[in-house]
């Protein structure tokens, strides 16, 4: 696949975002430039998408840059240069376009539902936007990479070696229990020297959000950021039903997993050790050594699927778009970061050689796909959809890959073990999205708790969304500081939910493709490429499911899951 850069139209070649001045005289001209036709009015929008992705398409790379290396103070000044001189310029300048746009009279002549959700964002953006947030927001951009840098340092002595906290984690599936307890122990020290640090950071991003949000005019942050986070098509009522379908429907089958679990161990209650060890004592699955195994694998399985696929990675490897081993100063976790000008994305992982890595790699990918699918729509604001669609695009390619991981596993048994584990795990992460969700609403509802409260109001959670068999004696505080390890957190608020939402709509797809794969494929890259062209109804009907999180079809769900894992385990 041939990529190019698009031919700017508005901005030179040689555009440099070192100085604001630089930027400024751009939104000058947009600002004062005259607009007496419909066609005008379409090379204005053109040329500020244009705008759009070149500056976003910079702040990408000065982030990826980053959190590949944490300990490059000349990178995190970079980033920080841009959150600090660029991004504030930026608002008052895009609160005055939008304004602009808004008023147009030639707005009323797009009738296309595409336009009608670009329009209906840009109304939105005016509705949130205050000149004294602008400062707020720069200190909330710069203190919410915080977390990242402080995770990023954790590392714990293992055999003499130091190892990232990625690493360590995979240790936790060796059979060796003293081996598994010590590293817990070591990973549970290191992190508590980070507690209180975090804490008092988690704080004071609250009280920031919810000045923002008090400024806009709303009562609490969440009811800010589901208007910031363009939640048309849902309600906030809409969530609380889903933690109390996740807890009446998913949490009985996670316990009986987890039962089933201790009894094979031998162990009355589980420690806090073995979560993720196998039960009958067989080895961690190592699916892969490296990157670029990684990689090379997860080609072929997309070419079989579809050429196309397959191709989007070959391109990306090209063109050095990937970062996918761990390493020591490198920023913890895993993202798809599209870039808007180029249409390549880039995708971020820390690579150990676990099964866990193998469903980051389809999962970034499915997210890579989709940013390819759409890189040749029209606006800037088409290919930046809601998590609900991109989350959809990722969470599907894991359980559409299934059948074809027989390219990392020859043997049999470890085939079928590795898509246990996946089932399971897709059973248990959607309770512990919903917690962190419920958890959100009740931080941002009570602003002003304090941190023993925030502690209380976790532990209680835990209960209620936990299974109750795992011994946690001696190691209460691990779980009473578990959510500081959940980057979302610290870094994009209430961006979780869309997990639990795009989770139910990836085991529809997968239900589908039973039935018929080629046709399920074809829909799901239909659906993929509109972007945000149509609301996110919209677009999981062109995917042929429904987008629809109501106890009962999250019951119709679970009771497939559980056919397909008695299935795969006979």
């Amino acid at each position: 696949m041939k990529v190019t850069r698009p031919e700017r139209t508005f901005l030179p070649d040689n555009f440099t975002v070192d100085k604001w001045e630089n930027v400024e005289q751009y939104f000058i001209d947009l600002e004062n430039r005259s607009i007496e036709t419909k066609t005008e009015f379409e090379k204005w929008i053109s040329d500020q998408s244009e705008l759009e992705a070149v500056i976003s398409e910079n702040l990408a790379w000065r982030y990826i840059k980053m959190t590949i290396d944490t300990k490059d103070k000349d990178l995190a000044d970079a980033y920080g240069f841009f959150v600090k001189e660029i991004q504030p310029n930026l608002e008052p300048y895009s609160f005055r376009l939008n304004k602009k746009l808004s008023a147009s009279p030639f707005k009323s002549e797009f009738k296309d539902e595409a336009y009608k959700i670009y329009f209906r964002g840009i109304d939105t953006a005016i509705k949130l936007f205050r000149e004294e947030n602008i400062a707020l927001n720069a200190e909330l951009a710069e203190k919410s990479q915080i977390h990242g840098a402080v995770s990023g340092a954790q590392s714990i002595e293992h055999d003499g070696e130091k190892i990232t906290m990625q690493k360590a984690g995979s240790l936790l599936k060796e059979n060796d229990e003293a081996l598994r307890k010590s590293v817990f122990e070591k990973m549970a020290s290191r992190r508590a020297e980070d507690t209180e640090q975090l804490d008092d950071l988690f704080s004071e991003l609250i009280q920031l959000r919810h000045k923002v949000a008090t400024n806009a005019g709303y009562d609490s942050f969440r009811d800010y950021m589901f208007d910031e986070l363009g939640r048309f098509d849902y309600t906030k009522e809409d969530c609380f039903d889903f933690h109390q379908s996740i807890k009446d429907e998913i949490v009985p089958l996670v316990k009986q997993i987890s039962q089933k679990k201790s009894e094979l161990m031998g162990k009355e209650k589980l420690k806090p050790w073995d979560s993720q060890v196998d039960p009958l004592g067989r080895k961690p699955l190592k699916p892969f050594k490296d990157g670029e195994e990684l990689l090379k694998k997860t080609i072929v399985i997309f070419d079989k699927i579809d050429s196309y696929f397959g191709d989007c990675l070959r391109t990306m490897d090209a063109m050095g778009y990937l970062d996918l081993d761990s390493k020591d100063g490198k920023s913890p976790g895993g993202y798809n970061y599209p870039l808007y000008e180029i249409g390549v994305p880039f995708i971020f992982m820390n690579s150990v050689g676990s099964q866990r890595d193998l469903i980051t790699m389809i999962h970034e990918g499915g997210h890579a796909i989709q940013s390819f699918l759409t890189r040749d729509l029209e606006l800037t604001s088409f290919k930046s959809f809601p998590s609900e669609i991109a989350e959809l695009a990722s969470m599907s390619m894991e359980l559409l890959t299934m059948d074809y991981w027989d390219e990392f596993y020859d043997n049999q048994e470890d085939l079928t073990r590795a898509k246990i584990e996946q089932l399971e795990t897709v059973l248990e992460v959607l309770p512990w999205v919903a917690t962190i969700d419920e958890f959100q609403h009740w931080i941002y509802e009570n602003p002003t708790h304090s941190k023993e409260e925030r502690k209380e109001k976790w532990i209680s959670l835990l209960d209620e969304y936990g299974t109750g068999t795992t011994d946690w004696t001696g190691y209460e505080d691990v779980r009473a500081y578990s959510w500081q390890r959940q980057l979302h957190l610290f870094e994009v608020p209430f961006y979780y939910i869309e997990y639990g939402m795009a989770q139910l709509g990836a085991l529809a797809i997968w239900k589908n493709s039973k039935e018929d794969f080629d046709k399920t494929i074809k829909d799901y890259k239909k659906a993929m490429a509109l972007g945000y062209t149509k609301s996110i109804p919209g677009v999981y009907e062109a995917a042929n499911i429904t987008f629809d999180f109501s106890k009962k079809n999250i019951k119709e769900l679970a009771e497939f899951v559980g056919e397909e894992l008695s299935g795969i385990a006979k």
